[in-house]
Parts: C-alpha cells; sequence; structure tokens
C-alpha cells in the first residue's frame, strides 16, 4: 500500500538523476586521477539527453504531448520502465598532449563542479517531495 504513495514517477526520475549523478561524479573522478596516465581517454556519462528522449520520444517528430494531470486521462503511455540508465562513453575526439592523454583538470573540475550544483539541486527536490508526502499523510 504504501509502495504506491512513495513510488510516484517524480521521485523515481529523481531517484535514477540522483543516481546518475553519484555515477558521473565517480567518471569526472576517475578522469582526475589519470589526468597523468599516458594515452588515457576521458570518459563522460550522458543521463539527461537518453532520460529526455525516454520520457518524450514523440517530441522529436513534432508531435504535441498530451497533458495528464489526472489519472483518467488518456495517457501518453510515457514511463521509464523500458529505461537502460546512463552511458559511460569514451571521449576519442581530442588528444590535449603528445602522450595521447586528452584530460583537462581545468575542465574536469568545471564539471565536478556542475555535478556538484547538479545533485544538490535533486537533493532539494526529493526533500520537498518527501515532505510534501509527509504533510499530506499527517493530513
Amino acid at each position: 500500500m504504501f509502495d504506491n504513495v512513495v513510488n510516484t514517477p517524480a521521485i523515481n526520475v529523481l531517484e535514477m538523476a540522483m543516481q546518475a549523478a553519484d555515477m558521473r561524479q565517480q567518471v569526472i573522478s576517475n578522469n582526475i586521477a589519470n589526468v597523468n596516465t599516458p594515452n588515457f581517454k576521458r570518459k563522460e556519462l550522458v543521463f539527461e539527453s537518453i532520460l529526455a528522449k525516454e520520457l518524450y520520444p514523440k517530441q522529436d517528430s513534432g508531435n504535441l504531448q498530451l497533458a495528464v494531470t489526472n489519472p483518467g486521462h488518456i495517457s501518453n503511455d510515457d514511463s521509464t520502465a523500458g529505461f537502460t540508465g546512463p552511458v559511460i562513453r569514451n571521449d576519442t575526439s581530442t588528444t590535449m598532449r603528445t602522450d595521447g592523454n586528452n584530460v583537462d583538470p581545468d575542465i574536469e573540475m568545471a564539471a565536478l563542479a556542475k555535478n556538484t550544483l547538479y545533485y544538490d539541486a535533486l537533493a532539494r527536490e526529493m526533500n520537498m517531495n518527501v515532505t510534501n508526502l509527509n504533510n499530506v499523510i499527517k493530513g
């Protein structure tokens, strides 16, 4: 019974986004740790664009999405049930140095700061959702 209360689409997406941000933090940290490793190619985590395509598959085709504001409305059949999760890609398009390494510490540190802000925003949003659920339960 309580599974349906906590298992809302918003909370599910926030949970996936927080897990992806955690994985991105690890990928960026690995890039920074290998800044002096010859022939190391930086990696990046792709999540938001993949999730957007999963949630809004018809958006690219120019079709408008239905707004579902009531459980009785017709569903868009947009769910994250088939979502495979984030993808880690190698960036082989550039080489920063003669040893074949393409990690730029300044870019990685900026990405780390951006990801930290992103995770903090997700955590605040998750907290707000849980607080709202708690207020509804308490009456």
